[in-house]
């Protein structure tokens, strides 16, 4: 185990073909994909974080979503709620409630992409976040943090104590 753990530490971009990275990339997803399952309870932002940047990075237009989660943070559902532009996706915190209910969702964690490549929120995210924040909470569900994700980065509100 530790010759593979060492000979995969190893390894660069720059040595792997195309579809050689594409199958790294697919195989982290899986990975990840299976550490947020329904079911499972969300403990490292880290992982998040991962799974977020590996399902979102290389998106060309926008996508708002949510992580809906149970009273253990364990994950009801990942959705992909709204799609957009290359610079905005039009959010309807209507839809984010309704899921919520649907799901008998406790908890979100909140996300969306900068398919600019900056991961820096802007004010409207920021604003779009109180809202949501405050919709929610009229329903007892808590929001727990909102990623902005770019290709080579990651904000968390709760990280930056925007929340």
């Amino acid at each position: 185990m530790d010759l593979d753990k060492s000979r995969l530490a190893a390894l660069t971009p720059f040595e792997l073909s195309r579809a050689e990275q594409d199958a790294v990339v697919a195989l982290a997803l899986a990975i990840l994909k299976h550490r947020h399952r329904r079911g499972r309870a969300l403990t490292s932002t880290q992982d998040t974080r991962a799974y977020l940047r590996l399902r979102l990075a290389e998106r060309k237009g926008e996508v708002f979503g949510a992580l809906f989660l149970d009273t253990r943070h364990r994950v009801l559902e990942v959705a992909e709620l709204f799609h957009g532009t290359v610079n905005a996706a039009s959010v309807y915190p209507r839809v984010v409630v309704q899921r919520a209910l649907e799901l008998n969702a406790a908890a979100v964690i909140l996300f969306h992409n900068h398919p600019s490549g900056v991961a820096e929120p802007s004010p409207s995210d920021e604003a779009l976040t109180r809202q949501l924040k405050e919709a929610l909470t009229l329903i007892d569900v808590r929001v727990l943090d909102h990623f902005v994700v770019a290709a080579g980065e990651s904000v968390s509100f709760s990280e930056r104590g925007l929340l």
